[in-house]
Order: structure tokens, then sequence, then C-alpha cells
């Protein structure tokens, strides 16, 4: 399928995952797209995989310096760009005890202060193009604390208020702003969390294909919306379960028996 508008669309985390599957879809649809990771070789492999002339950068969304490269590279190579899509992010499971100062550290500087960077400079760029649009892969981890992986929902609450407020800001001009907020996803991370006790509540409802979650951030690429949390009605209940702690605190015992009846189940049938 041919998108009316070919775009240029630059996308972190790419090597794998939702952002990789993300990359697929755009990619098929007609548009340029700018794949970049810290893995330099396997985002690479990911852009030969995905054809369609797409581009594969190396990107430590951490530096400031990289991001400014990055950005030059694809001013210089296509003239403008209409989409940053900020999906990169990673974990370090277990209880808060038990993680390392170094690790927190550095989920907080990955998962936050790295879009933190890459949306504010791009946005003088955005703001001088007179157009652009921000989409930021977060989670629904935002609205909710989950045991086993505190910094990272922490950093996810942050990068929801960074976005939001970004938006307010800049709410008067000509720059568009979409967050989308996967639920428990199929990918590498998810693996990472099914070998750790500490992190049960994760399975307590139906984990979705990095496929589904690159269908709805494609949509949003299109549509255009404020927010997108998943899957739509329930996304809704537990946004509302994250509000109410007093509630929260009552069931997560029944809610977190049930994650690790599912987690040793997975457990068992990937070990046969």
């Amino acid at each position: 399928m041919q998108s009316r508008v070919r775009k240029v669309v630059l996308i972190t985390g790419a090597g794998s995952g939702i952002g990789a599957a993300t990359a697929r879809r755009l990619a098929d649809e007609g548009h340029q797209i700018v794949l970049a990771d810290i893995d330099a070789e396997r985002v690479r492999n990911v852009a030969a995989d995905v054809g369609h002339e797409a581009l594969a950068v190396p990107l430590d969304i951490r530096s400031v310096e990289q991001w400014n490269t990055t950005l030059d590279l694809v001013w210089s190579r296509f003239g403008r760009l209409d989409v940053l899509i900020n999906n990169a992010g990673i974990i370090h499971t277990g209880y808060v005890r038990d993680v390392s100062i170094d690790e927190h550290r550095r989920t907080l500087e990955v998962n936050y202060l790295g879009p933190l960077i890459g949306m504010k400079q791009t946005l003088p760029r955005f703001q001088a193009q007179g157009s652009g649009h921000f989409v930021t892969v977060c989670s629904m981890t935002a609205f909710l604390p989950m045991p086993g992986m505190a910094s990272y929902a922490g950093t996810k609450h942050a990068l929801r208020a960074f976005h939001h407020t970004l938006a307010l800001e800049e709410r008067k001009g000509p720059l568009k702003f979409s967050i989308v907020h996967p639920p428990s996803t199929e990918t590498g991370m998810l693996e990472q969390e099914l070998s750790d006790d500490s992190t049960a509540l994760a399975f307590s409802e139906k984990s979705v294909s990095a496929d589904f979650v690159a269908s709805k951030i494609t949509q949003a690429v299109h549509d255009q919306p404020s927010e997108v949390v998943m899957p739509a009605g329930f996304g809704q209940f537990l946004r509302l379960f994250g509000a109410t702690t007093g509630i929260m605190r009552l069931m997560v015992d029944h809610a977190e028996a049930k994650g690790r009846r599912v987690q040793a189940a997975l457990r068992k049938k990937r070990h046969g």
C-alpha cells in the first residue's frame, strides 16, 4: 500500500521489537524511514530487511552530540523531517532494593532523558520548517506503579508529563504531538520480565505482539491523536485503576497471583 503523502520518519530503538515492526509498516506504506539504534550492526540488518531505501544510523539517544549528528544527516539527505518517533527504551527488572543505583540511573537516562534530548534538539528544526510531528512511545505503566520495574514505570510517568507539557507549551504553533501507551508487548523486554519473579504483575493481563503496537503507532502517524491507550477499553480502566491507590492496594495481591500463574505457564512452555 502506498501512502498519498510520503513522509520522512525517524524511529529510535529501531533495531528490534516495536521500532523494527513500525519501520516495516511505514516503509511498506511508502514513507522514507530512518532507523536509529545504539546497536549499529543490528539496525543496519533491520534496515536491509525493511528495504524501500530505509536508512540506518547509529544513535545513543543519551548523547546531545549524536542527536545533532543524526538530525544533520537527516536534513542534509532529505531536506526535512516530518515525524520523530521516540521509541527506544530499556528495563532493569527487580525490586527496588535489589537494583543497583547505576541501573536505576541508566534507566532514567535512556527512557526519560534520551527522548527529552531528542525532542529538544528536534524542536527548533521543526519550528524552522513550520511543521513536525512528535510521536512518543510510552507505556501503560505511565499510569501504574509496577512492582519489579519501579524505575521503568517512574520514567514512563515522567516521559508522559514531559510530552504533554511540551505539547501545551507549543499549543499555539504548527507542531503535532501524539503519545502512545503499549501494554505488555512480546519483545525482548518481556522475555527479561518473564525470567524475573518480581515482575509477575506484568503478566496479569494478556500481552500483545510488537506488530499490533506498530499498527497503532502507524495509525497515530496518520491521525495525529493526542494520546492512545491499549487496548482501548481496558486501557481506560487501567488509567482509573492507577489513579485510585486505595483500590489498587486492595487488588494487587489478586492480580499478582494471576500474573504468577501465567508467568509459570509461559516458562513451562518455553522450556518444554
